[in-house]
């Protein structure tokens, strides 16, 4: 049932011009999706891109471990980015669509964000994909939430952002956090209209998208009530709560990887 992933990508357009319409271009890369019956539809073919997955478990020597190994998503961009120019060009365009993700993921509560559900093109483009559990609505394995970050910021990540360095200090990583703290105080700006958006679907019977209730995700992580100094502060908060947090990430990978390497 695509109705969920296309209603997700839709918003996800919506975020992006409000960015545009503020001056930001995050990059994102919003594939299209069209749900034709219940059970039947069709998602766009990405081209040149490849899943965190299955680039770890190229670069790492064991597949359940590959999540822990930093370096693995710099060394596959330098394979299709050969020049300075170009790998500078491919880490921009991941810094920039990275922030847009982990902004927009953490609004919408995406969740079930496992690396075969996290992709990136070659020219550094990092995209989401599968949206089949959004507004918090996150998965649980004997009782334990699977997913306990705000949203997705491996050291992985870091690494490729800060040019080869696990520097948070970097001014590359001081970059990325400002553009996420943007990015979020305009979603904010605009949260009466996303929350209009999001009202009007619940009588399509998306699973989860039933009640008014299910809206109290989006008014929790938009914090309206605040100033925007306060909101600012709080998603630091949240930002802070992801990186350092991450080894979480990591281990919640490591553990779908090793569940999948055992189905094959």
């Amino acid at each position: 049932d695509l109705r969920q992933d296309m209603l997700t990508l839709q918003m996800l357009r919506v975020m992006d011009q409000l960015w545009k319409n503020e001056g930001m271009d995050f990059r994102m890369n919003i594939y299209n999706c069209i749900s034709m019956e219940r059970r039947l539809g069709m998602i766009e073919v990405v081209l040149n891109a490849e899943t965190i997955a299955n680039i770890q478990k190229e670069k790492g020597m064991f597949s359940a471990t590959s999540p822990f190994k930093k370096g693995s998503l710099f060394s596959w961009l330098k394979e299709y980015n050969r020049t300075e120019e170009e790998m500078n060009k491919a880490i921009n365009e991941f810094t920039l669509s990275c922030a847009g993700y982990c902004v927009a993921t953490y609004v919408l509560g995406v969740a079930d964000r496992h690396s075969d559900n996290i992709m990136v093109k070659r020219n550094g483009q990092l995209f989401h994909i599968d949206f089949g559990h959004i507004l918090g609505h996150f998965k649980e394995k004997f009782g334990v939430r699977r997913e306990r970050v705000p949203f997705v910021l491996t050291h992985d990540f870091v690494y490729v952002i800060s040019k080869g360095r696990n520097d948070r200090d970097s001014e590359e990583f001081l970059y990325f956090q400002n553009m996420c703290e943007k990015a979020f105080l305009v979603l904010r700006k605009h949260g009466c209209l996303i929350l209009s958006l999001f009202s009007m679907m619940i009588s399509t019977g998306l699973p989860e998208l039933s009640s008014e209730k299910d809206l109290n995700y989006l008014k929790e992580t938009l914090v309206l009530d605040y100033t925007e100094e306060k909101a600012r502060e709080h998603f630091r908060s949240k930002f802070s709560e992801a990186l350092v947090n991450s080894w979480k990430t990591s281990l919640n990978w490591a553990s779908h990887n090793f569940s999948k390497n055992n189905k094959q």
